[in-house]
């Protein structure tokens, strides 16, 4: 893996659930990092998910489309992992605007800023599997037709191609990784914008039935923060300059084993299943199982946190810190 000693790091979205992770582990690796993060309500950044590592952080508060100094903070990086963005769904298909300026017009304005930059810094986008909508087969590898269900899926398309575009028009190391379904602690909980597990854990922590929607058999596969958050540290690998892949998992359950895995390692809780919410039903994906063949071939990355540790330790955090989140 590449040694992040001393090397000018900015993470967008950093007080988000992911790229908290990351500034986590690029502190410890001694990296100089910059976060940027508008702190959008809707798009979950939080300063709870860095209190214990606020002092080693340069911290800039902004949209990057306004970002006064964007300019200046791209031009001393040597890596960014760009995090920044709009993940719900359901406000996609609401406010179709916010989405577009928040997924499309903010990753224009970073990728200007890296055009023009002295030396162009290494790019690592994280992208999406709802890029593919509906899957025509599983599991979903990387050739899979592009045809999301969702204004997010097109924004989000949007966004990963601005990256390779202009990694292959400007001579800028740009790698994308599709994220399925991660999880673990400092992912929003407060409502289901982001994640639907994220609101499975806080009902199961504060003592609450919770709700699957649909059937209960759909399927898909999961991936835990701490694997999540290797995969984008290994992606400044350049041989992985101007490909997207997909991250995954050998493992995948269908949304009612998932409960009964989650109550299991919560000791305890309930949940029903109940029809889904109209808005939700008419872009759901359904069932959703990546083929992460090219990454573990590329650069040797698997996952391994198994999915019972990694609820047991999602629970265990916000059951010790929920009171941040809620």
């Amino acid at each position: 893996m590449t040694d992040f000693r001393g090397r000018h790091v900015l993470i967008t979205g950093g007080l988000g659930f992911i790229g908290s992770a990351l500034a986590h582990a690029l502190v410890e690796a001694g990296a100089d990092i910059t976060v940027v993060d508008s702190l959008a309500p809707e798009c979950g950044g939080n300063y709870a998910n860095v209190d214990d590592i606020e002092d080693a952080l340069a911290i800039v508060e902004g949209d990057l489309r306004d970002t006064p100094r964007l300019t200046e903070i791209v031009d001393g990086s040597e890596f960014i992992f760009n995090l920044a963005g709009h993940t719900s769904h359901v406000d996609s298909m609401n406010a179709p605007q916010v989405d577009l300026q928040l997924n499309c017009a903010a990753q224009l304005s970073l990728l200007e800023a890296c055009r023009r930059a002295r030396v162009a810094p290494t790019i690592v986008f994280a992208g999406t599997r709802q890029i593919y909508g509906r899957p025509r087969y599983l599991p979903v590898d990387e050739s899979h037709p592009i045809e999301p269900v969702d204004v997010n899926g097109i924004h989000k398309t949007a966004g990963e191609q601005y990256h390779l575009l202009y990694g292959a028009r400007y001579d800028i190391p740009v790698a994308v990784l599709r994220l399925t379904n991660t999880y673990g602690p400092r992912m929003y909980v407060r409502d289901a914008r982001q994640t639907f597990l994220g609101v499975w854990v806080r009902e199961l922590v504060q003592g609450r039935p919770f709700e699957i929607w649909g059937d209960g058999t759909q399927r898909r596969d999961f991936t835990y923060i701490d694997d999540a958050v290797e995969a984008l540290l290994l992606a400044v690998d350049p041989r992985v300059n101007g490909r997207a892949l997909n991250l995954g998992d050998d493992r995948s359950v269908t949304l009612k084993e998932l409960a009964d895995l989650a109550v299991a390692a919560n000791g305890g809780g309930a949940y029903s299943i109940v029809p889904f919410p109209e808005d939700r039903k008419r872009i759901d994906i359904g069932d959703y199982v990546a083929d992460y063949t090219a990454i573990r071939e590329l650069l040797g990355w698997r996952p391994s946190v198994a999915l019972e540790d990694g609820l047991t330790r999602t629970l265990e955090y916000y059951r010790e810190r929920g009171d941040r989140y809620w």
